[in-house]
């Protein structure tokens, strides 16, 4: 399984050669990926490699020991962790390289819809929604924000009484990570020398963005292009940092890497299954570090004074952000009809400006992040609600037990399928 690893990581790190955005991080032998750089391997052969290493492992299946024949599996003892554990490793192998070939066709220009591409590469298709379904939504807004405008001009008043000064914006930044941080340790035990570094940086289609470094350290990127609010700090802070990317890979480098030698997990390519798992959690961890209240009254206690804003807003101004959160998916919608060909960016833009609520600038930047990524966008909220049914499945309202399973799924090489049964549609 060790040399089918090798492979896997050599042929990723061939893929992005032709594909900037699919190598996320990488801190394997340096000397792999100049020999990738030097080759240039064609994306034909690439693709035959992929293919022949899924055969391979498909075959391997037989000898993983997890089929009935295991020599370790008897009736008085009828699972075996070691058994599990290996081929785990082998099906995320296998998957991830399947999310490979995908990723190739889609590069070289093979046409697939939207939902069938979100699932060849992510294992995850998003509920259909129609635009009477979010109409219905926007409802309830409407009486939490009465006036002649529009519904989106007047969120968008709203929030602007909670933008983040620019001058106070590292310092608020800051607390929010170090709280992030704090409540995750009383939780977790992340490797003694972990990291990071902040930088605000501007002209990118996404908010925020953590780069895994390796050696347990990321450098956290905060875009300065559009008004942070005040939630954003929370947000960004758990997602990017703590329980989020910086702790997703801390701990799989901590536990796979270097206690089992599993080289397969020093790469990370963007397009696969694997950022479901990343993208989900990172997002359902904000909740799980902040439950119910608490995030309210610890911003108002520290953020909001740090920041220069009033908070006598605070309770409205999140009671509207839940029912915000409940249009999500119409960022989805956006996605899967502009991707399908069915409107172009303009309609999507509009589309987000009247459905997701988006002001113009941020619906424009949304869709330059799905023309960058695609269908990537279902990993945050189809990847939120899955690893929230699975956590809180396995939880049943034990706080202590939530951060148990928690920190299991992020300690493992645990694929979308292993969450459970698939949203409804």
């Amino acid at each position: 399984m060790n040399v089918a690893a090798e492979t896997y990581v050599k042929l990723v790190l061939a893929m992005g050669e032709h594909d900037r955005d699919y190598v996320d991080a990488y801190y394997g032998p340096a000397a792999w990926r100049s020999a990738a750089q030097s080759e240039k391997k064609p994306l034909d052969r690439i693709r035959a490699e992929a293919v022949a290493l899924i055969e391979w492992l498909s075959a391997a299946e037989d000898h993983s020991g997890t089929a009935a024949t295991s020599p370790r599996r008897t009736a008085a003892a009828p699972y075996d962790v070691a058994d599990a554990i290996l081929e785990m490793r082998r099906q995320f192998l296998a998957r991830q390289t399947e999310a490979l070939v995908a990723r190739i066709d889609v590069v070289g220009g093979k046409r697939m819809s939207f939902d069938e591409e979100s699932k060849a590469l992510y294992d995850a298709v998003a509920p259909h929604h129609s635009a009477e379904h979010f109409q219905e939504l926007l409802h309830d807004l409407e009486g939490e924000l009465p006036g002649p405008a529009s519904l989106t001009a007047r969120l968008e008043a709203f929030r602007g009484k909670v933008i983040i000064p620019r001058e106070t914006l590292d310092a608020v930044f800051n607390k929010a990570i170090d709280a992030c941080r704090s409540r995750t340790l009383q939780h977790m035990d992340l490797p003694a020398d972990e990291t990071f570094i902040v930088e605000y940086v501007t002209n990118k289609s996404w908010s925020g963005y953590n780069w895994y470094q390796g050696h347990y350290h990321s450098l956290i990127q905060v875009n300065t292009d559009l008004p942070i609010y005040i939630d954003r700090a929370i947000d960004l802070a758990c997602h990017e940092g703590y329980p989020g990317h910086h702790v997703y890979n801390s701990l799989l480098e901590k536990n796979l890497v270097h206690d089992r030698g599993w080289i397969e997990l020093t790469v990370y390519p963007l397009f696969s299954p694997q950022s479901l798992i990343a993208e989900g959690s990172a997002n359902y961890g904000i909740e799980v570090t902040f439950p119910g209240r608490e995030r309210i009254e610890w911003e108002k206690e520290h953020l909001f004074p740090l920041a220069g804003l009033d908070s006598s807003n605070a309770e409205r101004y999140y009671r509207i952000l839940k029912l915000t959160d409940r249009l999500s998916y119409a960022g989805n919608e956006a996605a899967r009809r502009y991707l399908d060909g069915e409107i172009d960016a303009a309609a999507a833009a509009g589309w987000l400006e009247r459905y997701a609520l988006m002001s113009p600038a941020r619906a424009k930047q949304r869709v330059a992040f799905i023309d960058q990524y695609r269908s990537y966008v279902v990993n945050y909220n189809v990847g939120k609600d899955l690893v929230r049914t699975y956590v809180e499945s396995r939880a049943a309202g034990d706080d202590g037990k939530r951060w148990r399973v928690f920190e299991e799924l992020l300690a493992s090489p645990k694929l979308p399928a292993a969450l459970g049964a698939p949203l409804p549609s």
